[in-house]
């Protein structure tokens, strides 16, 4: 995987921060800081900070980059991360709850500890907190004045709402050397925190559209698939999209439902598919890794994102199976939740709808369906305009280009 080409001079070293982190090779957790942190590898010496979890290498070189899984407590409890997130697993399970204070405090001990012992130039801290926090932190307490770049990307903005907890997302984005979001739409709860959006800039992840994430022309797309993949929690709506299944399948009997992806709302999404009846045209494949999941979006009729936003607050920053779904060209519908419009452009009319409208959803389900080789070439013609933006060279250059600028403030 190219990565950005390293200088003459000597590489600063870059330590991130990130609560979401895959545990190994295949892992389907999400893969986004990973990706960008590999790329960095030619330009930094990258050190990546992650929470430790059952099954994972405390330490190891992954692809390049140095990697450190701190321990937050006995393995067969350290699941506060994986399976659905923080947000929705505090929200599932109270107990865990308990995890929060030793997984904070831990990541702060091994962030200030790996500040001081490799003289760490840079942190990109990914979300608000608690991991900008501890960049906060580390910044004034390593006795180096570590300068830091914070990346929200969604749930840590748009969920998190308790005063003191927007009190601390203003100092963590006042603190930062500069500061992202993944979407445009963000920069509106920039704003409504007193934060100067001016300051922030826009830069997504990324989405390997040069190799893995393209058009297939020797596959054949099905005219009846209708395909879901992204975690099974609530803001992902997975559950809208079953409810006008059936109403689809009396005016389209052909029509079939893959859902990959895994999560706490697994079992009560398979009671409702029986409870509907639908299971004949319904088949879970549970989490796949990265590599198998071009092919379902080459072949599928239709990719569908019924997204809503969470009693929380939680919603979509920028989507990454949305965002994958349009580079290998296959025809999307997503929910109305703030920030498609940096993917849809000018086709958002066409691709977004409310889903917890049932009769909406349908027709618009039918509609694209219907329409197959309209649907298709919409989607092609988003991709083009959308492999500057979105392709994972342009976009780790833009970060690699802000951490520089950190490191020589």
């Amino acid at each position: 995987m190219p990565s950005i080409k390293s200088s003459a001079a000597p590489r600063k070293t870059l330590l991130v921060l990130a609560s979401t982190y895959p545990r190994w090779h295949g892992d389907p957790e999400p893969g986004f800081v990973h990706e960008l942190a590999k790329r960095l590898s030619g330009r930094f010496r990258v050190i990546v900070l992650g929470p430790h979890a059952p099954g994972a290498k405390p330490r190891e070189i992954f692809d390049g980059v140095e990697v450190v899984r701190y321990r937050y407590g006995p393995e067969k409890l350290e699941t506060l991360v994986n399976d659905g997130g923080i947000v929705t697993n505090l929200r599932l399970h109270r107990w865990k709850i308990l995890l929060v204070p030793s997984f904070v405090l831990a990541q702060a001990w091994w962030a200030w500890r790996l500040c001081k012992r490799e003289k760490v130039d840079v942190i990109h801290a990914h979300w608000l907190i608690p991991q900008g926090l501890l960049a906060l932190w580390c910044r004034r307490l390593t006795g180096r004045a570590t300068p830091f770049v914070v990346t929200s990307h969604g749930a840590d903005l748009y969920a998190l709402r308790a005063p003191a907890l927007q009190t601390l997302k203003r100092l963590v984005f006042r603190g930062a050397h500069a500061s992202t979001v993944v979407s445009s739409a963000m920069l509106g709860e920039v704003r409504n925190l007193g934060v100067n959006e001016s300051t922030v800039s826009v830069i997504p992840m990324g989405v390997d559209m040069a190799d893995r994430f393209v058009p297939d022309a020797t596959q054949n797309r099905s005219r009846s698939e209708l395909l879901f993949v992204g975690r099974l929690v609530e803001k992902k709506g997975l559950r809208f999209l079953l409810d006008a299944l059936p109403a689809v399948l009396r005016e389209r009997p052909d029509v079939t439902l893959t859902i990959a992806g895994f999560g706490p709302d697994e079992d009560q999404l398979k009671a409702q598919v029986l409870e509907l009846g639908v299971q004949s045209a319904v088949k879970f494949v549970g989490a796949l890794p990265q590599t198998e999941l071009p092919a379902l979006y080459q072949h599928a009729a239709l990719f569908v994102a019924p997204f809503v936003k969470a009693e929380s607050g939680d919603q979509e920053g920028l989507p990454v199976a949305l965002m994958e779904a349009v580079a290998c060209g296959c025809p999307t519908l997503a929910g109305d939740v703030a920030g498609l419009q940096d993917i849809f452009g000018t086709h958002a009319d066409a691709c977004i709808v409310n889903p917890r409208d049932k009769a909406a959803l349908t027709i618009a389900i039918l509609g694209q369906l219907g329409e197959p080789e309209k649907a298709a070439q919409r989607s092609l013609s988003m991709r083009v305009a959308l492999r500057e933006h979105l392709g994972w060279d342009h976009v780790a250059a833009r970060y690699a280009r802000l951490l520089e600028d950190a490191c020589h403030k």
